[in-house]
């Protein structure tokens, strides 16, 4: 098994969604984040004032997906992320690939590829 943690831009979402629906992906965590990258944030000036305050400010919003599939299933997902969610600029996002040892489903007590 394997989990995938995805930082993708917000819009690409519902794409996310219909791609692990197609792999048959058990469910997935999302979390709003913010961050930056080779993107560097996007800056009008480059310095923001907040109560009176000057501050550089070069977050941007992304969502954080976490999945854990079948080791079969991580090329798949992949593959189709670059082909449908890749716009070619900078701040598509990343995949980072995880080992997973074991997963339970704790109402079963399923192990392994059966518990996801």
């Amino acid at each position: 098994m394997k989990e995938l943690v995805l930082i993708i831009r917000p819009e690409m979402l519902e794409s996310l969604k219909a791609i692990l629906d197609e792999v048959h992906c058990g469910g997935m965590t999302v979390s709003s984040v913010m961050g930056c990258g080779t993107q560097k944030g996007a800056m009008t000036d480059g310095v923001n004032e907040i109560r009176g305050f000057k501050i550089n400010i070069n977050l941007l919003p992304k969502i954080q997906a976490s999945v854990v599939v079948r080791d079969q299933d991580v090329e798949t997902i992949i593959s189709a992320v670059r082909e449908r969610m890749a716009d070619g600029r900078v701040g598509d996002g990343k995949i980072f690939i995880r080992d997973i040892a074991d997963a339970v489903r704790i109402r079963t007590g399923e192990r392994g590829n059966a518990a996801l």
